[in-house]
């Protein structure tokens, strides 16, 4: 749902892959029908939708897991990537839902705007990284959908709906709408006045330096992260993403914490180039170059790969990373690296960081779909004692009456969907597995 290539041209308002099936970004997945409609306009959106039993959205194709797949049709949203022009009244930007982030930011940035965060690859879509609550970093960043204010979606029957923040309390229960209530076509989000970012990594941060003081490091900038191997007592790099005064000078630390400040670019994976990864050593750049990890002209992250990824409270982060770590031997043959992040709370209601501060453990591994199946189970129960709950685009095996245990909303999210989609159009076996 949330990068990938574009599918073939649109004709009659359908394609047919006649020869190569779909795939995911990754190619762990090949989507269930070669059925791939690709809309240029809403109202081919709804002649579409009305004319199909079934069918789910796809956006750039970066979910590891089935929540964008379909049996019977899918329906691409990446030519439906407008712009319209910035609201300078209220300071705000609406766009269709397959816009990436990469492409939008530079429009931004152009005119004097600024979105409150990114995650770590520019590529994926505005509309599916907020359906899936995709996220940044920061204590006080909350994730990708906290900036929408309003959102229009097409619904079962083709009718055109828009919700706002301001006008409709059901909003909240749409914006990480999981592709259950309709085909989103634009979103509205909030905007701030565009800013420049700095970069630092320090290396080999002593794990011990969590227990007292993990929310220090964590708030040693607008954006930490912190990445580890679990094959040491260190985590292995710390980046640390300032806002940089282009009127102060600054000079970074040569120490922190006991880890050491980078004299290079680096990768996450310190093995490989850091040619793809955006700018480090401290040279200040826009906010949409030095947010993510990764530079939009580049192949996202490290390629073929399988990711996991899974939010526990933050007033429990030392404790949850102390109980991955016991995992450090089964990690090491299947594990990449692993990037451990914070989350603002939000009142999302499918959001993880539902009315709670989060941190994100992220698991980027090999692709080894068998070890990883055998894997996952004991990362979750690890956590579970912390309430674990998933991505919802990514790898996980947490049976649904746990997982729906830990949705409050959960509720009032079936009655919002069953409301726009009485038949279960926009359904699929992931939904009905997980949510349903």
């Amino acid at each position: 749902m949330v990068t990938g290539v574009a599918i073939a041209p649109f004709s009659a308002c359908t394609t047919k892959e006649q020869h190569e099936r779909l795939t995911n970004w990754a190619g762990n997945l090949t989507y269930s029908t070669d059925n791939v409609y690709d809309p240029k306009t809403i109202a081919e959106v709804q002649e579409i939708i009305k004319r199909n039993a079934k069918l789910r959205a796809l956006g750039t194709r970066h979910c590891f897991n089935r929540i964008a797949d379909s049996k019977s049709a899918l329906i691409s949203t990446l030519r439906l990537n407008e712009i319209s022009p910035v609201d300078t009244a209220k300071n705000t930007v609406t766009v269709g839902a397959g816009i990436r982030y990469g492409e939008l930011c530079k429009y931004l940035d152009e005119r004097g705007y600024a979105i409150h965060n990114l995650a770590s690859l520019p590529h994926i879509s505005v509309a599916g990284a907020c359906a899936t609550a995709t996220h940044g970093s920061g204590v006080s960043n909350g994730n990708l959908a906290t900036p929408v204010s309003a959102l229009e979606f097409v619904t079962a029957n083709g009718e055109i709906v828009t919700l706002s923040q301001e006008e409709n309390p059901e909003f909240y229960g749409a914006v990480v709408g999981l592709g259950a209530l309709g085909i989103v076509t634009k979103v509205t989000l909030d905007l701030l006045p565009s800013f420049s970012v700095r970069q630092n990594v320090y290396l080999n941060l002593p794990m011990e330096q969590l227990d007292n003081h993990f929310d220090e490091i964590m708030s040693s900038g607008y954006s930490v992260s912190l990445f580890t191997d679990w094959q040491t007592p260190d985590i292995n790099q710390v980046w640390i993403k300032r806002i940089a005064n282009k009127d102060e000078p600054f000079s970074a630390d040569p120490e922190f914490y006991g880890a050491t400040l980078a004299t290079r670019n680096v990768h996450p994976i310190i093995e490989m180039s850091a040619e793809s990864c955006t700018e480090q050593m401290g040279v200040p750049g826009p906010w949409y170059d030095r947010l993510p990890h990764f530079k939009l002209d580049f192949t996202p992250s490290n390629g073929e790969e399988l990711q996991a990824e899974f939010f526990v409270p933050r007033q429990d982060a030392v404790q949850a990373i102390k109980a991955v770590a016991t995992l450090s031997q089964e990690l090491k043959p299947l594990l990449m690296i692993t990037e451990i992040r914070t989350i603002d709370a939000d009142n999302l209601w499918m959001s993880p960081c539902y009315q709670q501060p989060s941190i994100a453990i992220h698991f980027t591994l090999k692709q080894d779909m068998e070890g990883v199946k055998a894997l996952l189970p004991k990362i979750e129960e690890k956590l579970a004692p912390f309430g674990v709950k998933p991505h919802w685009g990514k790898l996980f095996t947490i049976p649904p009456a746990a997982l729906q245990s830990r949705y409050a909303k959960l509720s009032a999210f079936r009655e919002l969907a069953n409301h726009y989609d009485p038949e279960g159009k926009f359904r699929n076996d992931f939904i009905n597995r997980n949510v349903f």
